[in-house]
């Protein structure tokens, strides 16, 4: 059984900080506020959160083959 990742590191499509955060395993994160430029980023269409987005790893349920808040 794989073992799941709970950090990803985000990359800022508007500024590119990139900033390594713990996702949660209960709940999307729709929303995540740049720590450098302040931007507020949204999921983009088709992802079900941030972390899948424009995170390293994605969300704790679609690494384990689940949908992601569904």
């Amino acid at each position: 059984m794989k073992s799941i990742e709970l950090l990803s590191e985000i990359t800022c499509p508007v500024c590119g900080h990139r900033k390594t955060e713990e996702m949660p395993t209960n709940a999307c994160q729709w929303y995540y506020e740049c720590t450098s430029c302040k931007t507020l980023l949204r999921p983009l269409k088709g992802h079900c959160c941030v972390f899948c987005s424009y995170g390293t790893v994605k969300c704790p349920p679609v690494q384990e083959g689940k949908p992601c808040c569904g």
